[in-house]
């Protein structure tokens, strides 16, 4: 499994960006995947998580209502639109696809379980 995280950059405050996460070694039709983010000094941070099953849609209080997930799954990708973004959202960006996510959100279904984590990009917001 490898998850290639993209779409990052330096954004003023009350912008947008636009996060993909390619997937390849498992279909994405079947299985949850989401974001986390790591921002410096700071623990990481589940940010969202869609289901495998219907689609359902899980976020962070610190997200809701600003940030929206998606997932094409004839592009085996899935999105993280992020709009209203603030100096508090700066952190790299990761997409996973296993255990984190049913701990954190009630998220799943898994695909095995493991913890894949992509090599993230780095969101920046400030003026």
């Amino acid at each position: 499994v490898q998850l290639q995280a993209s779409g990052g950059g330096l954004v003023q405050p009350g912008g947008s960006l636009r996060l993909s996460c390619a997937a390849s070694g498992f279909t994405l039709d079947y299985y949850a995947i989401g974001w986390f983010r790591k921002a410096p000094g700071k623990e990481r941070e589940g940010v969202s998580c869609i289901s495998g099953t219907d689609g359902s849609t899980y976020y962070a209080d610190s997200v809701k209502g600003r940030f929206t997930i998606s997932r094409d799954n004839a592009e085996n990708t899935v999105y993280l639109q992020m709009s209203s973004l603030k100096p508090e959202d700066t952190a790299i960006y990761y997409c996973t696809t296993g255990r984190s996510l049913s701990a954190t959100f009630g998220c799943g279904p898994l695909y095995d379980g493991v913890n894949y984590w992509g090599k993230g990009t780095l969101v920046t917001v400030s003026s």
